[in-house]
């Protein structure tokens, strides 16, 4: 059978509008082997890696899957909880969440499910799961503030993987961004203002997100400048003057040129000059994982305290803060208009155009 349907469909099943919430994903396990397996998926993705396919493989089995799984596995082991991966039990404490908020939003029924584009639980099973629920409308909303090809396009390509082998296809939107909503950008400078109640404010602010080869920007990714958009807007929520604050990347992988400046070589050449007092804040990342908690936290402040620094403090991602769910509950709202409202409204909406139309 070319086009797939659900087996159990019925036609007078009441229909219900669905969201898939979606994050990048992680290993099932932190070991070489699960590892081998996360990345031969992640790294095989030409949204992330731009090469010609056939020099990639070689590249990628001949070299990087044959070192590379042991050295992230020994990295994840700093990080994994009783819960497994981080990444993973917070996207699933953000699905219930954003559930519990629609469910007194909607006035029709809604049904969130969590996907991750690499690894488990897949964007085919969220989707599935979804079908199953009757789903004829639903949001995809990758949690990439910031768009990147590399990213939310990415997600995208999987959706469209998926689909393509359904026989019933359901209306589709996607968000495709959020770097400047205010409900995001209110949340993240909460957070500060929040952290620093109880711990001292900086010499230096420090705004890290996740790298991108150069070249992806050339050709008009606009992740690098939704990045400074972000940073900026919470730098002047908190009203930080220009030296207080400073945007960086990290996470850059192989020997292209990345987008700069790099958050490793900044810290270092900040505690060499005598700043004495970083903190980091990752506002690309919806959710703590491995790039926050083992890079930043662990790597990077070793970096700057060897370098001369006395003071170094990551404040924590967004994760599943209230306010945090509140401003994704408010972009999924803002995403669905129309989809929400129930057939009572939708009569008051055509007797008053109407009313409207008799005046004219």
């Amino acid at each position: 059978m070319k086009y797939k349907g659900n087996p159990d469909y019925r036609h007078d099943i009441p229909a219900c509008t669905g969201v898939l919430v979606t994050n990048l994903g992680t290993p099932d396990a932190p070991t070489p082997a699960a590892l081998r397996k996360y990345l031969a998926e992640f790294l095989s993705d030409s949204r992330v890696i731009e090469v010609p396919k056939l020099i990639w493989w070689f590249v990628l089995h001949g070299v990087i899957l044959r070192t590379r799984p042991k050295r992230s596995a020994e990295a994840y082991e700093k990080v994994w909880t009783e819960d497994g991966s981080p990444l993973l039990s917070i996207c699933k404490k953000q699905a219930v969440s954003i559930q519990q908020e629609l469910d007194n939003r909607f006035s029709g029924p809604v049904k969130v499910e969590l996907a991750m584009r690499y690894g488990n639980p897949s964007i085919k099973s969220g989707l599935e799961k979804l079908r199953d629920a009757n789903a004829n409308r639903v949001l995809i909303f990758p949690l990439y503030p910031q768009y990147s090809a590399s990213t939310t396009a990415s997600t995208l390509d999987a959706v469209s993987d998926v689909l393509k082998t359904w026989r019933l296809i359901p209306e589709i939107r996607m968000i495709n961004h959020y770097h400047d909503n205010p409900d995001y950008i209110n949340a993240l400078a909460n957070s500060i203002s929040k952290y620093w109640e109880t711990n001292s404010k900086p010499d230096k602010l420090l705004f890290s997100f996740h790298g991108l080869p150069k070249d992806y920007l050339l050709k008009g990714d606009p992740y690098h400048c939704e990045c400074y958009k972000t940073a900026r807007s919470v730098a002047e929520k908190l009203e930080l003057n220009d030296d207080e604050w400073q945007l960086t990347f990290q996470s850059r992988f192989g020997p292209k040129e990345w987008l700069q400046p790099y958050t490793d070589i900044t810290l270092k050449e900040l505690g060499a000059k005598g700043t004495k007092h970083v903190q980091i804040i990752c506002p690309g990342f919806s959710a703590d994982c491995l790039e926050t908690l083992e890079e930043i936290d662990i790597q990077n402040r070793t970096f700057f305290l060897e370098a001369g620094g006395e003071k170094f403090s990551y404040i924590p991602a967004l994760n599943n803060d209230d306010e945090h769910i509140q401003a994704l509950s408010n972009i999924i709202m803002l995403h669905s208009q129309g989809w929400e409202e129930d057939q009572t409204d939708l009569d008051k909406r055509k007797e008053r155009a109407l009313r409207l139309g008799a005046k004219q």
